[in-house]
């Protein structure tokens, strides 16, 4: 990275992801970078004319990717485009960083009261899909992400628009215009775009907010809030549920007691007809219909006429191993 490369990208198994990235200084200076890069995981540092990120999520986790290292490769493809959109002025990706160490820290418990929290940037409802790669492979808390987004400005949806734009080109000083036009000819094209990206954001920057002191700690505990609120929705999601699968259940059982009802002594025909084929299949299918006839049984209060039958049954066919064990596998005594 010193050297050569601008983008480093490292998993394993256990978990442990980082991503490094380099920038010219001019594109991101070391200052900026170090309000949302400074700790351990997240950390910010000057090599030459540049600036370099370096991004760690060292979470252990079970439930890891186990097939990580064939789709490395593809985390860096996905992520790398938060290069030009640091370059252009953009940094919602380093407030994803320290989102990113934050999330690490309220897993364990350790958010630090006299933490601060960087200053807020526009647009944070909203990402762009190597952003959201980002906050993936790092594993950015989604209810931390969601709190700190109500205290995010929108992005000025009208900056973009081309009849704008040509108004800020214009309003740019000659002298400006003419170094931009000069560094295109000698080549530098991608850092004349980026300059200019970087200066029109900035124009157009519904305001970066910075929280106070304290934020740090409110954000972790609405986080907390939002997640147990999830939590509790989740469970009473879960146990509606499970109450329509259980009525389902029951209405389904009613009816199937009501047929066997109106069969009367023919049920046990019935059975005693599946048992005679000898076969497996039969069996478990005798085994199941008594299953339901016992419940007709207790639901009819002839409770002791249907374990007198089975006994029966059971007698008549006491050299059949096979059917036995499915007597006593069914609980029938």
């Amino acid at each position: 990275m010193q050297r050569y490369y601008d983008a480093h990208l490292y998993v394993a198994n256990y978990g442990t992801c980082k991503v490094m990235i380099r920038l010219p200084a001019t594109m991101l200076d070391l200052e900026s970078a170090t309000k949302y890069c400074n700790d351990d995981l997240t950390f910010a540092h000057a090599w030459n004319e540049f600036t370099a990120l370096d991004f760690t999520s060292d979470v252990e986790d079970a439930n890891f990717d186990s097939d990580i290292d064939e789709i490395g490769d593809g985390w860096l493809f996905a992520i790398i485009g938060v290069r030009s959109e640091l370059a252009a002025g953009d940094l919602r990706p380093l407030y994803l960083v320290w989102l990113a160490s934050q999330s690490s820290n309220d897993l364990d418990g350790d958010l630090f009261d006299d933490s601060a929290e960087p200053p807020v940037p526009p647009g944070l409802t909203t990402f762009t899909p190597p952003q959201t790669a980002l906050a993936n492979f790092l594993r950015v808390d989604d209810d931390l992400l969601a709190v700190a987004a109500l205290s995010s400005p929108p992005v000025d949806a009208t900056a973009d628009v081309p009849e704008a734009l040509e108004a800020w080109i214009r309003q740019l000083p000659d002298a400006e215009k003419n170094r931009h036009l000069l560094q295109n000819m000698r080549g530098e094209a991608a850092l004349v775009g980026a300059e200019l990206n970087r200066q029109h954001r900035y124009a157009h920057a519904s305001g970066i907010t910075t929280p106070p002191l304290s934020a740090v700690t409110a954000l972790a505990e609405s986080a907390a809030r939002r997640r147990a609120e999830r939590a509790r929705l989740a469970a009473a999601d879960r146990a509606e549920a499970a109450a329509r699968r259980e009525l389902k259940r029951a209405n389904a059982l009613a009816q199937r007691l009501d047929s066997l009802a109106a069969e009367g002594d023919a049920a046990w025909y019935r059975v005693e007809t599946l048992i005679d084929a000898r076969k497996p299949v039969e069996y478990d299918a005798a085994i199941v219909r008594l299953i339901d006839m016992k419940a007709l049984a207790e639901r009819s209060g002839r409770t002791i006429d249907f374990t007198t039958r089975v006994t029966a049954l059971r007698h008549a066919h006491a050299r059949t191993v096979s059917l036995t064990e499915r007597f006593d596998k069914a609980g029938f005594q």
